[in-house]
């Protein structure tokens, strides 16, 4: 049963066979004469531009990357819905919920409303956002 199994038709092809005198592609297999493509084990990456400097070296460079950035996960007061009445919101609480993934520290953005009363602890929140939350009765704690 096994050996009547066979590919399905034009799903494979036979490879070039290459090197076998003169009668196919002999002499030189098809890579042209002598150069960096006609030798065993070439391999150039695709920005290597033959020697000349790489595009990405000859534009200018702009800007300024802030080595002190504070990086943050963003919550938003809507995404806070969909938890209880009354409950303490906890990093754990956020990251089991999947709203960050728990490797930055969690900011509170005031996008949304709320009309629960929560607690909610993060590591920052912007003033809207503690409004919004002091407004329907909960309370932010920063860590």
């Amino acid at each position: 049963m096994l050996e009547k199994l066979s590919p399905k038709s034009g799903s494979t092809k036979t490879s070039k066979r290459v090197g076998r005198g003169h009668g196919s592609q002999g002499k030189t297999c098809g890579k042209g004469h002598n150069g960096q493509r006609s030798r065993s084990g070439r391999s150039v990456s695709r920005w290597f531009e033959g020697g000349q400097t790489p595009l990405k070296l000859r534009v200018p460079k702009r800007g300024f990357t802030s080595l002190f950035k504070k990086l943050y996960d963003i919550v938003n007061i809507k995404d806070l819905s969909k938890f209880k009445d009354g409950q303490t919101i906890s990093v754990e609480d956020l990251v089991s919920s999947g709203l960050v993934t728990g490797k930055q520290k969690i900011k509170l953005l005031g996008n949304g409303d709320l009309d629960k009363k929560l607690v909610v602890h993060v590591n920052a929140a912007t003033k809207s956002a503690i409004e919004k939350v002091e407004k329907s009765g909960g309370k932010i704690e920063i860590l």
